[in-house]
């Protein structure tokens, strides 16, 4: 286990287990190259919303009322908020196992399914990425608690200052660091999610 991190609350939280390469290849889509260099991290950029306001369009008429809900998700949801620069956008269908229900009508329209995590505890999540703007299309089941706590996060992030600050200055921290992937660098940040996310009363996550 990781060295524990200490939320402002000087409550010190573990670390998830970082994932392993082999484990980051088993759930990918193709091969899954190392970082060749640092990862991108810019300023906040208001024009944000508006490329996620472009895939929200171009989803909701490629998959109709197949998708069930749609949101901005991620650090570039939270105005002010530096990033990587990267539109996460989380989606619930009625079940992201029925592959054929949605994937080829995505990819049609120029998304590639990067990741496919076939486990239960991983609530068999999927991602893809964007045609034309860098996009994590994050897609879960219906009724799925990952769904609560991504917009929960975002939410408080949005209206809480302090941990909005927390946050940025843990991404900043890590970044100084060499990562060998990007989930690596994303394992890293998760102490401090978890600590954010109970004082906002969110439930639990994966193990």
């Amino acid at each position: 286990m990781t060295d524990p991190v200490t939320d402002p609350a000087d409550a010190p939280i573990e670390r998830r287990e970082p994932m392993t390469a082999d484990q980051i290849q088993a759930m990918s889509v193709g091969v899954v190259e190392p970082l060749t260099g640092p990862i991108t991290f810019v300023e906040a950029d208001p024009a944000w919303p508006q490329l996620f306001g472009r895939e929200e369009a171009r989803i909701r008429a490629t998959l109709g009322d197949r998708v069930l809900t749609l949101e901005h998700t991620g650090s570039t949801s939270v105005p002010g908020l530096a990033a990587k620069p990267v539109i996460d956008i989380t989606m619930t269908v009625v079940d992201v196992t029925a592959e054929p229900a949605f994937v080829p009508d995505l990819e049609a329209a120029g998304y590639r399914l990067a990741i496919r995590e076939n486990e239960p505890e991983w609530y068999d999540h999927r991602v893809f990425k964007g045609p034309d703007t860098n996009v994590n299309l994050h897609v879960f089941s219906d009724g799925c608690v990952e769904l609560e706590r991504m917009v929960g996060f975002r939410d408080w992030l949005r209206t809480h200052d302090d941990d909005r600050a927390l946050y940025e200055a843990t991404k900043r921290e890590l970044l100084r660091q060499d990562w060998r992937f990007v989930q690596n660098y994303a394992d890293a940040k998760t102490a401090v999610v978890e600590a954010i996310m109970a004082r906002a009363g969110l439930p639990g996550g994966r193990p």
